[in-house]
């Protein structure tokens, strides 16, 4: 027979900056997976995860349809007068409805995904504190449950905004990528801060696990459907604008699943807010003092939250570099790209799983450690091409698509063995009064790179055009990019620097920026 639940009543408190008292962090409220609250929890990210997925794949796919047929033509995979005119349609189509891409060399296109990642990813660096600052005022559980009510009124805009896109082009779905970060910038704290409050500190490295393997459940199924669904949707001889308006259809699902993800939210158990006295203040909008001084006085929470910021430019660099390596230069369709795509997160689930039972057993530096290697190794086999090669179809890639499929799955895993230990720290780490604010700023900082990874990706993609380089060489940038963190990079969990009022911030601290 399984334990009752705690009982809040007999856990001990510590103090809120309100002076009444708060659930210690290793209290919870529940103290088993198992548990319906938690259950309904893990069905409630998985519904949004799909969602967001299916989404903003389908969008990916749609700012690179030309391109694609640039390097396939590049390629000699283009044989027929018919397939050339496809080029000249989508170039002249994507200049007239919307006004992107109007620059684009003759008979090509640009590749927009960096534009799609940056629209996505500003909502949490713009608004990222001020969601955290909501989390620690109001009940996580409310603002889960708000947020997923306002997924459904974005997931309707999708649908007007697929239908009315051969008369205003990409704008309207810019519009819907930039609300659908929104929702998720407010969601995310009230995501990530419930689990410590919910569960006891030991359940926190399987229930994270548990959460990253979910998730990413729901990215392969979300993303894995965006590909199938285009190619039976639209025609390929179709202009990209006319024939995104026949994707209305993948929305209107995104409407359903919405609201299944709020009926299931509503089973998540009641909490206290963690600091119901929280005024809101000028720095809550972006970094808010408290936080500053935490991050100033401990080092080892500083250096794990500029690791996570790495990763995530990387993590950010990854889909749009997969998306543009099949469709480029392997010459895959949509279908196929959406699976490669899709195999990343299948290794990032099972490593999740298996980092979050490791960290339980050996020193977490050990599997960061394994993380940050296998992430720079395979990152460096999917660069390679091989030179002599580029009439052939893959354009002489030394994996292709059959060896592309296994190194994907690795390279997730060893993004999982990364993250999770360094998330479960970020997590803990904090005073409980300001894990919601931490956890806002975390998933600020991380957006903030996710941001960078979209202008990096544009820059990379402009060098790597310009000078005729195969689109592998992406993978050849992220390699060297993440390589400092694999050699200087290790977790300290040395104890906690000693308990300060979270209120005071030293007399001549220097930005974030400069710590």
């Amino acid at each position: 027979m399984s334990q009752p639940d705690a009982n809040p009543s007999d856990t001990p408190v510590e103090m809120g900056t309100d002076g009444n008292p708060r659930p210690a962090p290793s209290a919870g409220k529940i103290n088993r997976l198992s548990h319906p609250a938690f259950i309904g929890f893990l069905a409630t990210q998985f519904f949004g995860a799909f969602n967001d997925n299916l989404f903003k794949q389908l969008v990916l796919l749609l700012a690179i349809p030309t391109a694609v047929v640039a390097g396939a033509s590049e390629a000699g995979l283009l044989d027929s007068a018919a397939d050339s005119a496809v080029v000249e349609n989508a170039a002249g189509d994507r200049a007239a409805a919307g006004g992107v891409a109007t620059d684009a060399p003759q008979g090509g296109g640009s590749d927009v995904q960096g534009i799609a990642t940056i629209v996505f990813g500003l909502p949490f660096v713009l608004f990222g504190g001020l969601a955290g600052y909501l989390a620690d005022r109001l009940s996580k559980r409310t603002i889960i449950v708000s947020s997923k009510v306002a997924e459904i009124a974005i997931m309707g805009l999708g649908v007007v905004a697929f239908l009315a896109t051969p008369v205003i082009g990409f704008t309207g779905l810019w519009i819907v990528l930039f609300l659908m970060g929104l929702q998720s910038t407010f969601f995310g704290p009230g995501k990530y801060g419930i689990l410590p409050e919910m569960l006891p500190r030991e359940q926190l490295g399987r229930a994270n696990g548990l959460v990253l393997m979910t998730t990413f459940i729901a990215i392969i199924i979300g993303t894995a459907l965006a590909g199938p669904l285009k190619d039976s949707i639209v025609s390929p001889t179709l202009p990209p604008m006319q024939g995104a308006a026949g994707l209305w259809i993948g929305s209107l699902v995104c409407v359903g699943i919405a609201i299944i993800g709020t009926l299931t939210s509503l089973t998540i158990v009641r909490l206290p807010a963690a600091d119901p006295q929280l005024k809101l203040k000028t720095e809550n909008l972006w970094i808010p003092q408290t936080i500053r001084s935490l991050l100033w006085r401990d080092k080892s929470l500083l250096l794990a939250l500029l690791a996570s910021c790495v990763f995530w430019l990387i993590a950010g660099l990854t889909i749009q570099s997969v998306n543009s390596l099949s469709k480029v230069q392997l010459g895959l369709s949509d279908t196929w790209t959406s699976i490669l795509v899709a195999l990343i997160s299948v290794g990032i689930a099972v490593g999740g799983v298996v980092a979050g039972a490791l960290t339980r057993k050996i020193s977490d530096n050990f599997v960061i450690q394994i993380g940050m290697w296998g992430t720079v190794l395979f990152c460096a086999l999917l660069s390679i091409t091989l030179p002599g090669d580029a009439d052939q179809p893959g354009q002489g890639h030394l994996l292709g698509f059959a060896g592309c499929m296994p190194v994907l799955i690795l390279l997730g895993a060893s993004a999982a063995f990364f993250a999770i230990p360094i998330q479960v720290f970020l997590q803990d780490r904090p005073p409980q009064t300001l894990k919601g604010r931490m956890i806002a700023v975390m998933n600020q900082a991380n957006f903030f790179a996710i941001v960078m990874s979209g202008a990096v990706y544009m820059v990379l993609d402009h060098l790597i055009t310009a000078a005729g380089w195969p689109r592998s060489y992406l993978f050849a940038a992220m390699a060297m990019l993440f390589l400092p963190v694999a050699i200087f990079y290790k977790l300290d969990p040395a104890e906690r620097p000693p308990e300060t009022d979270p209120l005071e911030v030293p007399e001549q601290m220097p930005e974030p920026s400069d710590a």
